[in-house]
């Protein structure tokens, strides 16, 4: 079939999701117009036209703060205003500047709407335009790097590309959306031969229904920050197949835990996909079913991840007294509240999709990955190509070759149309 081509589409007024690029009939990709699956009248239908609207519950929220942004105005500079649990951040644009990181400089491009609203088609275009430059720029500095074997651009949208997408904060916006602008880039993409794969944090129960409503119903998906990698299949049990499982003993990592934060939440998670807690979490952050059990039982078993959560406790709290209690022989990564997940030794996004790419004959220098929080850091690293989101903390963007829009000004999707519109533009 012929790849679809990218089509402005209409313009957006204040405060909805433009439908950005649009792309044309893709087998298997949904109709990003429609609902997702689990969206009915509980769950409010869309609101205000803001594009497809995620499976109830899939954005977890810190207790004390309520499904949609705040004002940036309202909150000091830095204070996120969403706190999801596996490391995605929505961090607010600084008032003095009210230009969110990544925008092109004063001149560089048609005026950019306030923050936390959606960019019309011609500054979105102008986005798209930018990123072409950034992509260009980055292989520009790495021509001297050998080139993959028969591949003269590491970054042709091909069946040798992979392009790795967080969700949390990075497809998936504050207020649990997948834009249509999101949902065409990756249907769009995908149409040139290119693997999109899901890399996230979350267990496979809260990442899967993400994966289907963007469209991927075949192909891969890292989960539990690197410690499953699935081969994603319509025709398997449950539509897919576990590849790759890493699993460590919780019993070190759980008492250290609970002997610095005696009153914490723990939960691990176990390679069945079983979720089981100390104690329940606060109302609306756990998309799992999950089990009530003692902390004797949760100690007991391999596991691939394990959770502290801490209501009510201050971050900065938290944090130092993660950071001193011991956990030197795993990898954790800290949420945006007062919660931590802690990984098998060596597991990390970047580890599954070093597997991941091996395993398809290709490797990193052909891959992109784009995420905006601390557990994605290794695999923005790793990539040939990271691509921070514009809500990512300095530090992190500092780690990526690339800056691109917020969530919430459909960052990634620039990303994914502007692989295709360079080498359309050639």
């Amino acid at each position: 079939m012929v790849p679809p081509t990218l089509s402005p589409g209409p313009d957006v007024g204040d405060g909805a999701d433009a439908p950005g690029p649009t792309a044309g009939p893709t087998a298997g990709s949904p109709d990003p117009s429609s609902p997702a699956p689990g969206a009915g009248p509980d769950s409010g239908g869309p609101r205000g036209g803001s594009g497809a609207e995620a499976p109830a519950g899939a954005h977890p929220h810190a207790p004390d703060e309520g499904p949609t942004a705040p004002d940036p105005a309202v909150l000091p500079v830095g204070v996120p205003a969403t706190a999801p649990g596996s490391g995605a951040v929505a961090s607010v644009v600084a008032p003095e500047t009210g230009v969110a990181p990544g925008s092109r400089p004063e001149g560089g491009s048609p005026a950019r709407p306030s923050p936390l609203r959606p960019l019309g088609h011609e500054a979105y275009h102008a986005v798209v335009q930018d990123r072409m430059a950034d992509l260009e720029a980055v292989l520009a500095s790495r021509a001297t790097a050998p080139a993959p074997p028969s591949c003269a651009d590491p970054l042709a949208p091909d069946e040798g590309l992979l392009v790795a997408l967080d969700v949390d904060g990075t497809i998936l916006s504050m207020d649990g959306r997948v834009s249509e602008r999101v949902m065409a880039s990756v249907a769009r993409l995908r149409s040139y031969g290119a693997q999109i794969v899901i890399a996230t944090g979350r267990s496979v129960e809260a990442a899967l229904p993400v994966a289907r409503h963007v469209g991927l119903t075949t192909g891969w998906m890292v989960c539990a920050n690197g410690a499953l990698t699935l081969r994603l299949d319509p025709e398997a049990p449950r539509g897919y197949e576990v590849v790759t499982v890493r699993t460590f003993d919780p019993a070190h990592a759980i008492d250290a835990l609970l002997g610095a934060v005696p009153d914490g939440i723990v939960a691990v998670e176990r390679a069945d996909g079983a979720f089981c807690v100390s104690s329940p979490f606060p109302p609306g952050e756990l998309i799992e079913d999950y089990r009530v059990v003692p902390v004797e039982e949760l100690r007991s078993q391999e596991v691939t991840r394990v959770v502290l959560r801490a209501p009510g406790m201050p971050l900065d709290r938290f944090t130092a007294l993660v950071r001193e209690c011991g956990l030197h022989s795993v990898e954790y990564a800290i949420g945006w509240t007062a919660w931590l997940d802690v990984a098998p030794p060596g597991v990390t996004k970047a580890s599954a999709l070093d597997d991941l790419v091996v395993r398809l004959g290709t490797g990193p220098q052909r891959a992109i990955a784009v995420g905006d929080g601390s557990n994605d850091t290794e695999m923005l690293v790793w990539a040939g190509v990271g691509v921070a989101m514009g809500s990512a903390p300095q530090w992190v963007r500092d780690l990526a070759d690339v800056t691109t829009e917020p969530v919430w000004r459909d960052g990634a999707a620039a990303v994914l149309d502007a692989v295709v519109e360079r080498v359309r533009k050639q």
